[in-house]
């Protein structure tokens, strides 16, 4: 499974020299209408300057009816067929117990239009979820905490002249620099140290306190591995970071010591490198010096989905911890993610979590909760709020961790599949919604267990079968 960041959007700018260049050496007829005719105005080229000459008035001209232009992007016709369940089940049986997902993969295909049941295969019992985990913190930040709210981060008075402290809201993509290099739409210490410079009024920062106290508990899961944090995708989980965890803005590996290097990121950016910095809690009432905030929670989830970013997904599941008066730790985000899930109608049955992102070895999820999650944000009833996580599910063969997972076959084009994929040691995953061949939209989920073959092998049959899925009649 590949992956890619996103440092932002591509932008496609016009060229229009070839159309200036038509205009200076060509001569155009400008239509105006005028009363009840129609006016002909003629522009030439005289020297360095138009000129116009006005032709006799046409009367009593009739202009064209044009009628409303068709939609852009049409919805999916409602009367696109269904798949046969029998065909179905004949299809991706055999592709399901093959060998590359193990012995007892377990997976569910559902129509979202009508909530129907087509594909099933022991889709109750609980497994190992690795990282479609993250479907359940996003729902539940979606469902619990408003989509438009952001993450503040703040800069207060220290004890003593010349110190500063540093309080983090829990916002993991406060950048070192502006714009960021993983998360656009970020704040960035640059914009909080000078709103800080500007508040202190030139007197010299000589300590940085860093308050994460907005967090409780270890700063790491007990589900976790010994080389998961720090490593490349994970770092110890603080209330106050940078980069989210990253050592460097733009690296992949992740630091130990998150909390102490935002401290220092704000020393640097206030122009004071060598100044102490130390970790603590705000003086009770301090004068604010600065803030600056985080995009939206959507906009969070959105990108915590595609790139599979563990370190936003655990600050999702302490926001959701925080709206229900929960500790902001493991322990109490996880009762704060089931809570808010039970809350919104879902059946949270055989679910045990030990984290808000899925690395932990200990979580538990029948896949069918899966697919009933991406069906109810896809269908507009009772998780109509959660409409975010269908947005963030990453696009096969073109971004997020499914950007180098599809091909040039006008069935499974890049668009046809969306999904959230998930792995881990012995575990692989696919989940997301298809748009078939004939038009219906499928919410689906693979969940393989205890595979121990490849992963390009585990991968590449998950694919098969989402490629099957959309290039499916199955009438």
């Amino acid at each position: 499974m590949g992956t890619i960041s996103s440092s932002g959007s591509t932008i496609v700018t016009a060229n229009y020299s070839r159309f200036r260049r038509r205009i200076v050496l060509g001569i155009i007829a400008v239509v105006v209408l005028v009363g009840g005719g129609i006016t002909t105005l003629v522009v030439t080229r005289s020297g360095n300057q138009p000129t116009a000459t006005t032709a006799a008035q046409v009367p009593d001209a009739k202009l064209p009816t044009i009628g409303d232009p068709p939609p852009v992007l049409a919805a999916l016709s409602t009367k696109a067929p269904v798949p046969d369940p029998k065909v179905l089940g004949g299809t991706l049986t055999p592709l399901v117990a093959s060998a590359a997902l193990g012995t007892d993969a377990e997976a569910q295909v559902v129509d979202v239009a009508t909530g129907d049941v087509l594909y099933d295969r022991n889709s109750g019992t609980p497994v190992t979820p690795a990282s479609t985990a993250k479907l359940l913190t996003s729902v539940a930040a979606l469902t619990t905490v408003d989509p438009e709210q952001t993450l503040t981060t703040t800069v207060v008075a220290g004890a003593n002249p010349g110190e500063v402290v540093l309080v983090g809201g829990g916002d993991p993509t406060l950048s070192r620099t502006a714009p960021s290099q993983s998360y656009p739409g970020a704040a960035t210490v640059p914009d909080l140290a000078a709103q800080v410079k500007a508040a202190l009024g030139g007197q010299t920062v000589t300590k940085v306190t860093v308050d994460g106290s907005l967090y409780s508990g270890p700063t790491v899961a007990s589900g976790w591995g010994e080389g998961d944090a720090p490593s490349s995708y994970m770092a110890p989980v603080t209330a106050a970071m940078v980069d989210a965890g990253r050592v460097s803005a733009g690296s992949t590996q992740r630091s130990g010591t998150p909390a102490t290097d935002a401290g220092q990121a704000l020393a640097a950016a206030l122009g004071a490198p060598h100044a102490s910095v130390t970790l603590g809690t705000a003086p009770p009432g301090a004068k604010a010096l600065g803030a600056v905030h985080s995009a939206p929670i959507a906009r969070i989830v959105e990108q915590a989905l595609s790139e599979s970013d563990n370190m936003l997904a655990e600050a999702l599941a302490r926001q959701v911890a925080i709206a229900r008066h929960l500790p902001a730790s493991f322990e109490g985000s996880a009762q704060a993610v089931l809570a808010a899930l039970k809350d919104a109608g879902v059946d949270t049955a055989g679910v045990v979590l030990g984290d808000g992102s899925g690395l932990s070895a200990s979580d538990r999820l029948p896949p069918k909760l899966l697919v009933s999650l991406i069906a109810g944000a896809a269908g507009g009833g009772k998780l109509s709020r959660a409409s975010a996580v269908l947005s963030g599910l990453a696009v096969a063969g073109y971004d997020g961790t499914l950007f180098d997972r599809g091909d040039e076959d006008p069935d499974t084009a890049p668009g046809s599949v969306r999904g959230k994929t998930g792995t881990l040691l012995g575990v692989h995953a696919l989940a997301g919604t298809v748009v078939t061949h004939d038009g219906r939209l499928l919410a689906f989920a693979v969940v393989a267990g205890d595979t121990t073959g490849s992963e390009a092998a585990a991968e590449g049959r998950l694919d098969e079968i989402a490629a099957t899925l959309a290039g499916c009649g199955c009438r």
